[in-house]
């Protein structure tokens, strides 16, 4: 079954407002470990369904699948953010504590 056209708009909207919010993210001190940013990014993902879970339409089977898919596009967005943060946080910490010379 294909996702109402209302549906997929929503979807759409909500995740280029979530690509906004992930791309206006600056890291800096102090900085939070990789565990306390996945918290972070889920909290983040968890308020954007839950406040477009109010306004996809259709069945209930209909709109927990957009839901569905919505939480995998939001997925798709966060999992790139993530590996960034992840990135950032290994080079501090070798710009932190560079190895020794030998």
């Amino acid at each position: 079954m294909a996702l109402l056209k209302a549906n997929k708009d929503l979807i759409s909207a909500g995740r280029q407002e979530f690509s906004v919010l992930l791309n206006q993210q600056v890291f800096n001190d102090p900085l939070i470990s990789e565990e306390d940013m996945v918290i972070v990014v889920e909290d983040w993902m968890n308020f954007y369904i839950n406040y477009y879970r109010q306004q996809v339409t259709g069945e209930p089977q209909e709109r927990d699948r957009a839901l569905q898919e919505f939480r995998q596009e939001l997925n798709t967005l966060a999992n790139p953010f993530l590996a960034k943060y992840r990135d950032f946080l290994k080079s501090h910490e070798l710009r932190s504590h560079p190895p020794p010379s030998s």
